[in-house]
């Protein structure tokens, strides 16, 4: 489980997520939803410990952030919206080098390893440099090293963003699979249809804030809107309206 409590994180006098509390269960996948600059990205590297809160607390399978950061990173894959690929090393080695860095090694390591790359099709260019690849297939390569330690938590920033059709049908294939495993996935995104199949719930934020919380269905019925989209822009509209 996944738990924040009045989780805040200020950049001098720019409030960029102030005071955001939700939780997200084992085999759930719960939807960050936000307009840009909203706080989405901030608020997952706070979980993920690259950036320490404000104020408040965040604990990722019982492990507090500040205090217990090693532990939380064990317990936790991260996809980045920008990955920081190596462009001179393969996919192999890719999962390679952060398998180690998790402790992992030897024969264990290299099944791990060849599970991965059969589960998102990397087969055909696991021993080429990256520097080359598609967007689609640098996506693989960093959802790879994010899954490599066998983690119990995920975050997953855009996940299918700029993926072609068969790319992004893959990735969301592999979501609803973490969830029947019974891991717990954060994904952020802005393909909000993708949300509404994908999401057990939704936490949608603005302005550092939570503007509304539930199920897809949950939402509709609240803004009384047929569609999604048209839920969302009515929500964050509102507090907009608030705010100016």
């Amino acid at each position: 489980m996944i738990e924040v409590q009045g989780l805040a994180k200020h950049f001098g006098a720019v409030r960029a997520v102030d005071g955001l509390t939700f939780r997200a269960e084992q085999g759930e996948v719960l939807g960050l939803l936000g307009p840009n600059g909203a706080g989405k990205t901030t608020t997952l590297r706070m979980l993920s410990t690259v950036l320490l809160p404000s104020a408040g607390t965040a604990q990722v399978g019982g492990h507090d952030v500040r205090s217990q950061a090693t532990a939380v990173r064990a317990d936790l894959g991260v996809l980045p919206e920008y990955w920081g690929l190596y462009g001179r090393l393969t996919p192999r080695e890719h999962l390679r080098y952060f398998g180690r860095l998790h402790g992992l090694q030897g024969a264990a390591l290299e099944a791990r390893i060849q599970t991965l790359i059969a589960d998102l099709e990397m087969d055909e260019y696991a021993d080429r440099r990256c520097e080359p690849f598609s967007k689609g297939m640098k996506q693989k390569v960093a959802l790879g090293r994010a899954l490599i330690h066998n983690p119990q938590h995920l975050l997953l920033d855009e996940p299918t963003a700029g993926l072609d059709v068969m790319s992004a049908r893959n990735v969301r294939d592999l979501i609803e699979r973490f969830r029947a495993e019974g891991r717990c996935v954060i994904l952020s995104t802005h393909i909000l249809s993708e949300a509404e199949r994908l999401c057990d719930r939704l936490t949608i934020v603005d302005h550092g804030r939570v503007v509304a919380s539930g199920t897809p269905a949950d939402l509709l019925r609240q803004t009384g809107q047929a569609t999604l989209e048209d839920a969302f822009v009515q929500l964050v509209g509102e507090l907009e309206e608030v705010a100016g």
